[in-house]
């Protein structure tokens, strides 16, 4: 055991048992949670709009408080930009995260003095409670590269303002910079071809242990690592690499192909950040789901997703979830954001404690013949086949057909790169469309009716969804390509890379 993971046990072991705490009674932390939030936001001017001195129990807020995305608080944070204190949060913000949007452009997401530690601290738990809980700690002790935009900042008004995994960057205790890698100044550079070899330069002979990213950028550094080095497995490169922290997509459709790469199947703890909010983490390595936050200045609700574009939906607190059901996420949270529709849909798999799975995201789904299928199905089917097939995937994604060139039924199509092409592809994407159907039962009704005919897979060439994100100007950072979507923006891209 190292100097580092030896003075940090005892506080691991601390995080845990509060963990264990907590989540044991997450409706009593939630209502904390709650109470909390209603008295300091009630000295704010969102809170005197709306009435927060009335509000004494979720009902009362349920009527007072509106479902809202960006641009419903659009309007505050352009006080904000003004130079306004105590608008959405008592004082002014300590940065904004910077993040696009389909529909409102930019968007700048408050974080707050006091809601900085739900995205520093979860993160440190996450990774302490895995130490507490299986007795590895050796990672502490060796060098970490967290894969992340960059640090630098802008000024938008009186608010420091940078992507989410750029801001952290400057909440890195001293005690972890000295292990932390790339170096700042690598992490500033915004292009990522560039970055990706500053950084391997930076690491490739240093003693990593930990690796955070999302999977296909990981995938990218671990690629060129071997490149570089004439390696078979990272780790040859690495032997000491034991722990990979991911969050952001399902690791799944990836897992074959990294540990292919590194030569070992890791230990990994998974997280569901967000610039609006740490959701939830891994908390068990046996256990499926991810633990809800409950007690991190975050008070959750949940609307099911079928009802959720109806004038009047059901609106929900945890006490009242059901288990398998679709929700669309809604946060309130200490950096002021109330009754916020973050974009992404969840379902719970356990109650006790709460544990959840991202199963997609509002706007990511299709349902052009109100077939509704999301990315959890498209996902799960995948892997099912995958596995069968024993044919690794490196990127997919779904569109609809729905006046096919070559005439006659329309379809799903299935843009998919391969790291090895199924040797009867026919086969496969007889079997994958079996396992939709399975998925979805308005799927099975469509094909059954004849209103669609089974999915087309289109094989595409070897980097085809890195060379569209580049195009798209995503390429690297925490930009991920989505799994499907309800017109053709982009499978009309993707076609010019199909084989």
């Amino acid at each position: 055991m190292g100097f580092k993971s030896f003075l940090i046990k005892p506080f691991a072991k601390r995080i845990a048992r509060s963990i264990d705490g907590w989540s044991a009674d997450a409706i009593g932390a939630q209502r904390e949670v709650f109470k909390q939030l209603l008295m300091i936001g009630g000295q704010t001017a969102f809170g005197k709009d709306h009435h927060f001195n009335k509000i004494d129990r979720y009902e009362a807020f349920r009527e007072h408080v509106p479902i809202r995305d960006y641009e419903g608080i659009k309007p505050y944070i352009e006080r904000i930009k003004q130079g306004e204190s105590d608008v959405l949060w008592r004082g002014l913000p300590k940065y904004f995260a910077k993040t696009s949007g389909t529909t409102s452009g930019v968007k700048y997401i408050p974080l707050t003095k006091d809601s900085m530690p739900n995205h520093f601290n979860t993160a440190r738990n996450a990774l302490f409670n895995y130490y507490a809980r299986t007795g590895k700690g050796k990672w502490l002790d060796g060098k970490m590269i967290f894969l992340s935009g960059s640090p630098e900042l802008e000024t938008v008004g009186p608010v420091p303002t940078g992507r989410l995994s750029g801001i952290v960057n400057h909440e890195v205790p001293s005690w972890l910079r000295t292990n932390q890698l790339p170096s700042y100044p690598t992490n500033c550079i915004e292009e990522w071809e560039e970055k990706l070899e500053k950084i391997v330069d930076e690491t490739i002979k240093e003693d990593m242990r930990l690796i955070s990213g999302i999977p296909p950028w990981v995938q990218m550094y671990y690629e060129r690592l071997l490149e570089r080095s004439g390696k078979q497995t990272v780790k040859e490169i690495f032997p000491n690499f034991s722990m990979f922290v991911y969050g952001g997509v399902n690791f799944e459709p990836y897992r074959a192909k990294l540990e292919e790469l590194v030569g070992a199947r890791l230990d990994s703890v998974e997280t569901y950040p967000a610039s609006e909010g740490f959701i939830a983490f891994q908390d068990r390595q046996d256990d499926k789901g991810l633990l809800l936050n409950a007690y991190s200045g975050i008070f959750f609700e949940f609307i099911p997703l079928d009802e959720f574009h109806s004038d009047n939906p059901t609106r929900l607190w945890l006490d009242e979830i059901e288990l398998g059901v679709n929700y669309v996420l809604i946060i309130n949270n200490n950096a002021g954001l109330w009754g916020y529709n973050i974009g992404d849909t969840v379902q719970f798999v356990s109650k006790n404690p709460y544990r959840l799975i991202v199963s997609g995201r509002v706007k990511h789904f299709i349902s052009a013949f109100g077939e509704h299928v999301i990315g959890k199905e498209v996902e799960a089917a995948m892997q099912e086949v995958e596995r069968k097939y024993a044919s690794n995937i490196v990127e997919f994604t779904v569109a609809p057909q729905v006046t096919p060139p070559e005439g006659g039924t329309p379809y799903h199509e299935w843009f998919v790169e391969f790291d090895r092409v199924p040797e009867h592809l026919d086969a496969f994407a007889k079997e994958l469309d079996e396992a939709m159907v399975q998925q979805n039962i308005y799927y099975q009704d469509l094909i059954e009716g004849n209103i669609l005919r089974s999915l087309v897979i289109r094989p595409m060439q070897t980097g085809a969804f890195r060379e569209y994100m580049k195009t798209q100007g995503k390429l690297g950072g925490q930009n991920k390509v989505p799994r499907l979507s309800n017109d053709r923006k982009i499978a009309d891209v993707l076609s010019q890379w199909v084989k």
